[in-house]
């Protein structure tokens, strides 16, 4: 069974030692942002940026309070990026990790439309642009560690296991503190499942999180579409040949 992570917002507190270790791991490069009124930082993730705590101000009993979100690839059990891929270059492992493949790319795209939870992003600054995401630390998957933003956490927001275990430590938070947690375990349906999950103390809408995600993994919604065109495109190209037909019937007339 694929390795999961469960992340616990009520522990956060927004750090950011995930973001450094993350960005210290896959060698990144630091970019210049500027503080605009929110401490989001960076704004936005991007091809340099594969995780990021998001600052969100709410209020709670009629006060002002803070909620810290770790943002990074969800790691779909049936990943939209990988079905639409038409080379191959994302792969879905048998440990968890949605792979990618640089020498395959050829720069389509197809995955950042894909995704319902607009995860990869695109090198637009570079000459030669590869498509850049979280890669779930596959590599120290494969030998038996921990990802580099799990083992820096000093609060153990983050819960890595088996998927299994993962899920059943969800369930179990949530069933023995009353009142501490959402009754969802947001992932453990959205877009079929994802490999990371999240709890929390706080409604997800009020944090920002897509609730407009089927519970049905998206690849389903993709084939069924597609299983379409076939005979849409026959009756297009029989409607044309028709008019053309017509047409062209009503000028030899009139040459007659």
């Amino acid at each position: 069974m694929g390795k999961s992570v469960l992340i616990d917002l009520t522990r956060c507190t927004g750090c950011r030692a995930c973001q450094v270790s993350c960005k210290q791991w896959n060698e990144r490069v630091a970019r210049k942002t500027e503080l605009n009124g929110n401490f989001t930082n960076p704004p936005e993730m991007s091809s340099d940026c594969y995780t990021r705590i998001k600052f969100i101000e709410h209020e709670k009993n009629g006060k002002p309070v803070w909620s810290f979100v770790k943002d990074q690839c969800l790691h779909c059990k049936e990943p939209a990026c990988v079905s639409v891929c038409p080379v191959g270059a994302l792969e879905k492992s048998k440990e968890g990790p949605v792979k990618y493949s640089y020498d395959k790319c050829i720069g389509c795209r197809y995955c950042m439309v894909a995704c319902p939870f607009h995860i990869p992003k695109y090198e637009w600054e570079k000459v030669l642009p590869w498509v850049q995401k979280c890669s779930f630390c596959s590599e120290r998957i494969n030998d038996g560690m921990e990802p580099a933003c799990v083992k820096v956490c000093p609060t153990d927001t983050m819960f890595y296991g088996e998927q299994n275990v993962v899920m059943a430590e969800a369930q179990k938070r949530i069933k023995e503190n009353p009142g501490k947690y959402v009754n969802h375990i947001y992932g453990k349906d959205e877009a079929g499942g994802t490999a990371w999950m999240y709890i929390s103390g706080v409604p997800f809408e009020e944090l920002g999180f897509r609730m407009n995600i089927p519970k049905q993994s998206l690849p389903a919604y993709t084939w069924a579409s597609l299983s379409t065109i076939p005979g849409k495109a026959l009756g297009i190209v029989a409607g044309l040949v028709a008019i053309a037909y017509f047409r062209n019937r009503g000028n030899s007339e009139e040459d007659k």
